[in-house]
């Protein structure tokens, strides 16, 4: 007697915890059909019957609609959630987009080539030999196992193919002609978005929840802790002080993007930051769709009077003004380090660098890299200031054309602000802090805010 086979069904919904990654729950039978049709579309397995999409261009609910359809012509029943309805319902777009020109389509048909891109590399189908980052954003050379080498140019949804070559020889040979000192080897670390991609398609194991259940604590996380609520409570009173600036949504919480009214300042907050990463970062733009003229980034553990330093100076002026920074000359150098001179630090000339030392035994110093502030495509931050101890560190970049009066301010805070509330000490040797090497690590993007 022939066993009676029962209808498949899917259940499309939202997963808890990852905005906009979809699941895809099947009961009945054969499960294994309806796996092969949604792996074709995208899906992959978390258990015996449960699937994820997990996109880096967060067009999940797009694709869960068409995969949807493709199913429901199969025979398949499916049903979707009304969480992931409205979703699939919602029109959206990224908020000042690169590419302004683009339709909806197209920004979608630009997004679904950096998805393939993404997932060509993971599948192991594309080696990427070398990354650099340009000042403006990432750049990898690699090559496809069954066909050309390529150069690539952006990041999760804006990554795009370059240029091709013939061989791998001349791709890479291209490649560090045009980034120089800027070359690392293999893959560009994972951004964010990769990272949280990735942890989303991983299945949970018992001891993962155990950990997550019952998370170890430790006396150096609660300073990290008091630390980041420092920086917290700086973000809030600079957004409810200075209404011309705007917080704009994005995603997920874990980033704040705060925008000048004319859209050519803006400031982006990294919430959960790693421990010695990149928390803070400032970028001016020439107008609201223009090229980036100047950039900054801080590290978790810069200082907040410093920081709040840096956000007053950027509201105290015209934007625009602000925003169009300073040519690289010896009369800039000289407004911007006035409040060091006027302290009475020390500086030096060692080979690319000018050294400031703060009198006293003080660990702040400030450094500008001749080399950097003549080569601003080159990635490596121009101005460096600096301080800390061997077990806290902190460190506030800016590229070579930042505006010289917020490099005075913040100076100025340098000299006469975390320095005086020190204390002074007798004077040391200039040059004993060394906080930067001006090489391995190039300041990196504000990431693209995005509305709804």
């Amino acid at each position: 007697m022939p066993h009676p086979e029962a209808d498949p069904h899917l259940r499309l919904d939202l997963l808890d915890g990852r905005p906009g990654a979809v699941t895809a729950t099947i009961t009945g039978t054969p499960t294994h059909t309806v796996r092969a049709l949604l792996a074709l579309h995208g899906f992959e397995p978390l258990d015996d019957t449960t699937l994820v999409m997990a996109r880096i261009d967060r067009e999940e609910p797009h694709y869960a609609e068409q995969t949807a359809r493709a199913l429901r012509a199969e025979g398949v029943t499916v049903n979707i959630t009304p969480q992931l309805q409205e979703e699939i319902d919602t029109e959206w777009t990224w908020a000042n987009y690169p590419m302004p020109w683009c339709s909806r389509e197209e920004i979608r048909e630009v997004s679904a080539d950096a998805q393939q891109i993404y997932d060509d590399i993971r599948s192991g189908r594309l080696i990427i030999h070398a990354h650099a980052h340009d000042g403006w954003t990432t750049v990898a050379v690699g090559t496809y196992r069954d066909g050309p080498s390529i150069h690539l140019h952006g990041e999760n949804h804006l990554r795009v193919e370059a240029g091709r070559y013939d061989t791998p020889a001349k791709a890479i040979a291209e490649f560090e002609r045009l980034y120089g000192d800027a070359v690392r080897p293999g893959p560009a670390p994972a951004t964010s978005t990769e990272r949280d991609a990735e942890q989303t398609r991983t299945p949970s194991t018992p001891d993962a929840a155990d950990a997550q259940a019952s998370p170890a604590t430790a006396e150096p996380a609660e300073v990290d802790a008091a630390g980041l609520d420092d920086h917290e409570a700086l973000l809030k009173d600079f957004l409810e002080s200075h209404g011309e600036w705007e917080r704009w949504r994005t995603w997920s919480d874990d980033t704040t993007h705060s925008v000048h009214e004319s859209l050519v300042l803006r400031a982006e907050f990294v919430h959960e930051a790693d421990p010695e990463g990149t928390q803070w970062k400032i970028a001016a733009y020439d107008s609201p769709v223009g090229a980036r003229l100047w950039h900054a980034t801080a590290s978790t553990t810069v200082p907040v009077e410093i920081m709040r330093v840096l956000l007053d100076s950027l509201a105290s002026a015209d934007a625009t003004q602000i925003a169009a920074g300073s040519k690289v000359s010896e009369a800039a150098i000289g407004e911007a380090t006035r409040p060091l001179a006027d302290a009475g630090w020390e500086h030096a000339i060692n080979g690319r660098w000018i050294r400031w030392q703060a009198p006293g035994d003080h660990a702040v110093g400030v450094h500008f890299d001749a080399f950097a502030a003549h080569a601003p495509h080159g990635g490596l931050p121009a101005w460096t200031f600096c301080g800390g101890d061997g077990t806290a560190r902190w460190a506030l970049h800016f590229s070579p054309h930042a505006a010289a009066s917020v490099l005075q301010d913040v100076a100025f805070e340098a000299a006469h602000g975390i320095t005086q509330r020190a204390g002074i000490a007798p004077p040391r040797r200039l040059g004993s802090l060394n906080c930067t090497d001006g090489r391995a690590k190039p300041i990196p993007r504000a990431d693209t805010p995005r509305s709804r």
